[in-house]
Order: structure tokens, then sequence, then C-alpha cells
């Protein structure tokens, strides 16, 4: 069975941190359990960290600063580093979506996993699949099948 290498938006992880029933948590569990692995870079990294330490996300689940290193930090043992070699700017309508294309197309991802699938459009030019959560659990189950 081949293992995918997927990046995950950001938008993934802050779904994740606010609910334990949707798709995106299902994703992060498939993660854990190496069902796949994530690609990221030192620029999506830190955005992860930036945005999953808003205060009104850490709200929602109670969550501490020192909470939210912890699970970044357990996150990385199933990350596998990309460097960035080429940027690809302008591609995308919204410029803080850019690092995370650029992380897909460098790391020769197979998927980017988003909520926001129309704003990844042009990584069709690329043959880039942008899938959503939902979609790449059911991709996962039936290669398991």
């Amino acid at each position: 069975m081949k293992i995918n290498r997927v990046v995950l938006d950001t938008n993934i992880l802050v779904a994740a941190s606010r609910s334990n029933n949707g798709a995106s948590f299902a994703l992060l569990q498939a993660l854990r359990n190496r069902r796949f692995i994530a690609q990221a870079s030192v620029p999506l990294l830190l955005e992860y960290e930036a945005v999953l330490k808003r205060p009104e996300h850490l709200a929602v689940g109670a969550r501490t600063l020192a909470m939210t290193d912890a699970f970044l930090d357990a996150m990385t043992l199933f990350i596998e580093p990309v460097h960035l070699h080429y940027l690809w700017r302008p591609q995308l309508r919204d410029p803080a979506d850019e690092m995370v294309l650029e992380t897909a197309l460098n790391g020769r991802a197979d998927a980017l996993v988003t909520l926001n699938i129309n704003d990844f459009a042009p990584a069709g030019h690329f043959r880039l699949p942008v899938l959503t959560p939902g979609a790449f659990l059911r991709h996962l189950q039936q290669e398991q099948n």
C-alpha cells in the first residue's frame, strides 16, 4: 500500500482543534496512525503556530500556549520536512496560501488537503490534487480496501 504524502492547509489544524467530531480531526488521527505522511516547510509550520495561538482559537478549546506548543511538537514527529527550493508566487488570490502551495509543489506532494478548495484552483496547472479532509479520508479508505 502506498503511503500518501500530503500538505495540510492551516485551516485543517484549526478545524481539528475546534471539534473532535469532524473530518479534520479524523485526518489528524489517521496521521497519528501513520496512514499518510504530512509534509511541511518551516514557513508553514510557523503559520500553523501563529494561527493556532490566536486568542480566538485558544479560547474555543480552553487551550493554553503550552498545550499548543506540545501539540505542534508532537505533530512534527509525523511530518516530513520540505525545503523550499523554488518559489512559485504569485499563483493564488490569497498571499497567505502561497506557502501551502509552494510546500506541496517543492515536496512533490500527492495532494493538498484544505477546507477551501476554490482558493487552490490554480494547483490544477501543476496536476496537484486538492482535496477536502472528507475526500482524502475516503481516498485512504479506498486504498485500504
